[in-house]
């Protein structure tokens, strides 16, 4: 799943795909962002990134109530400082959703 980029300097720029579902979309504005990186990073450095792209929204409170995926698997029992995240990879977002 990894996607690279030239750069202007020939170098290739990876990314980790953050995706944000229902009302994380709603608070972000979008429904993602690609966070540029040199190698991996941990969840929390994610978490910032994202923040610092959307500031005066509500995305942090909401992210707060999320459950998050790094890639295929769930990771809310684990601390955000202690996961990698690798480039190339995608982190989703999913609030709380009503219904079944």
């Amino acid at each position: 799943m990894g996607v690279a980029s030239e750069g202007s300097s020939g170098t290739e720029t990876e990314v980790i795909h953050v995706h944000y579902w229902a009302s994380a979309r709603s608070a972000a504005g979008v429904a993602g962002d690609d966070l540029p990186v040199d190698g991996p990073i941990t969840l929390a450095e994610v978490v910032r990134r994202a923040l610092v792209l959307h500031p005066g929204t509500r995305l942090g409170d909401v992210l707060q109530i999320c459950s998050t995926l790094v890639g295929d698997r769930p990771v809310n029992t684990e601390e955000p400082g202690e996961i990698l995240v690798a480039p190339g990879s995608s982190v989703e977002f999913l609030p709380p959703f009503a219904g079944g």
